[in-house]
């Protein structure tokens, strides 16, 4: 029996429904009540979980470009002073904790540094998140593994041996890895999909797909190839100011993301041929000659 990981009241596997993160990242532009509308945008998708990142801009930012001037809607700072206006408080976080569960919708987040999974464990995450520029960060991941919580863990810009030595370190019995592209936004010549296929047949858990390309059709494959987690940014508006906006999702095509990838597994059906309920009334009117097998069990004329 395949792998499968469960977070939150959720099994995730191959043969389970897809789990869909709509990843809020920083898009909420440092605003809470942004952070609430882009939830209340991913519930009423039907998402089954929303992804914030949380950083301590102190230890994430390299010395040499803390004091950059850095252009912001608030005016002209230092590019650290910009990280520290983008990161929510703890204020804001416990916000975000009530209006999730106000909403029916997990939440979580992906942890830059390891004092940032000291915060986040004050609000019980149902797991946590590699991001692609962490998975290579072992004393990170040592400290990720330590809370006993599921791990999802992106592998954007990363080589196979580096996610194996990501796995030697967190295992593969909690573990869900996500084929990435890091690229914002993506470019569809370099998304090849069919790592995820790769993945799965290499790897002992679970596999699914974060995307950062700008149309929807890409994640739909994905989903279509087997992956069983679903992930993209979402934004209220890809024009807003901001790095990550113009590779995001907005709430009218977030709902015909989730649509499509929930109608694949009816699509796929179980995979047994058989004459369906639907065609029996058309094989009755159109075939001339009708074998034993396929006579509608209540028809008693023959």
């Amino acid at each position: 029996m395949a792998k499968t990981v469960k977070i939150g009241d959720r099994v995730i596997g191959h043969d389970e429904p897809v789990f869909i993160i709509a990843e809020i990242g920083i898009n909420h532009n440092g605003d809470v009540q942004m952070a609430k509308k882009l939830i209340d945008a991913a519930a009423d998708s039907g998402c089954d979980a929303v992804k914030f990142q949380k950083k301590t801009p102190d230890i994430c930012v390299p010395e040499h470009q803390k004091n950059m001037p850095k252009e912001t809607p608030w005016g002209d700072m230092t590019y650290i002073e910009y990280k520290k206006r983008m990161e929510l408080s703890e204020d804001d976080f416990r916000e975000i904790d009530e209006h999730c569960k106000k909403r029916g919708i997990m939440w979580f987040a992906s942890c830059w540094d390891e004092p940032s999974v000291d915060f986040m464990e004050k609000f019980n995450p149902p797991c946590y998140k590699v991001a692609s520029a962490s998975l290579t960060d072992e004393s990170l991941l040592r400290k990720i593994k330590s809370t006993g919580r599921p791990v999802i863990a992106s592998t954007g810009m990363s080589t196979m041996d580096e996610i194996r030595k990501a796995l030697d370190i967190l295992g593969t019995d909690n573990t869900v890895i996500l084929h990435c592209n890091a690229a914002y936004p993506a470019k569809n010549h370099e998304l090849n999909l069919s790592v995820i296929n790769s993945l799965m047949e290499e790897l002992d858990c679970p596999i699914g797909y974060s995307g950062h390309e700008t149309g929807l059709f890409p994640s739909v494959m994905a989903a279509v190839l087997g992956a069983c987690v679903v992930e993209r940014h979402i934004t209220i508006d890809r024009a807003m100011w901001g790095t990550d906006h113009a590779a995001s999702v907005e709430p009218h095509g977030l709902k015909r993301l989730v649509r499509d990838i929930r109608l694949i597994s009816t699509l796929r059906g179980d995979g047994v041929k058989k004459v369906t309920p639907s065609e029996m009334d058309v094989l009755k009117k159109l075939r001339r000659i009708t074998s034993n097998e396929t006579k509608d069990p209540g028809d008693n004329t023959g």
